[in-house]
C-alpha cells in the first residue's frame, strides 16, 4: 500500500507541513516511518481522512487544473463486478466518480489510498444559477 510523506500530505490538502504534524500529534492521522526513516501516513488511512475533511470548503487552487479539467486526488473506494468498476476519488473538497472496465481498474492498480488524476473532458456542460431566471 502507498505511503505519503508529511510534505506530500500537506501538498494534497493545501496546508503546511506543520499542520499535518499537528494532525498526527492529535491522533487525527497516524504517523509511521517509511523505508527511508521519514514520517509518513498510510494511503488507506489518508483516503479515509480525505473523505472526512471533504465537508469543509477548501481553496479551489488546491488542485492544479488545465483546460482539460484535471483533478488530483486519492482513490477512496473501488467497487467492481466481473465487467465494470466504479472508482471514487476525493480531490480536495470534490468527490469524483468514474466508471470503467474492471480490467482497466486492475491494470491501473486503483485501490483505496492510491494517488490518481481524474481527467474530465465533456462535449456538454450545463450551468445552473440559484433561483433561476423568470
Amino acid at each position: 500500500m502507498p505511503h505519503y510523506r508529511m510534505s506530500e500530505v500537506a501538498e494534497l490538502f493545501g496546508v503546511s507541513d506543520d499542520t499535518v504534524r499537528r494532525w498526527a500529534d492529535s491522533g487525527q492521522l497516524t504517523a509511521i516511518r517509511d523505508a527511508g526513516g521519514r514520517k509518513a501516513v498510510d494511503g488507506v488511512e489518508l483516503a479515509a481522512f480525505a473523505k472526512l475533511q471533504a465537508h469543509t470548503p477548501r481553496d479551489p487552487s488546491l488542485v492544479d487544473r488545465s483546460a482539460r479539467n484535471r483533478f488530483v486526488g486519492l482513490v477512496t473506494e473501488v467497487t467492481t463486478d466481473r465487467v465494470m468498476a466504479q472508482v471514487e476519488l476525493q480531490c480536495g473538497p470534490h468527490r469524483v466518480v468514474s466508471l470503467m472496465s474492471s480490467e482497466a481498474a486492475r491494470e491501473l492498480g486503483l485501490v483505496p489510498g492510491v494517488l490518481a488524476v481524474a481527467v474530465v473532458k465533456s462535449t456538454q456542460v450545463m450551468i445552473e444559477t440559484p433561483g433561476g431566471h423568470e
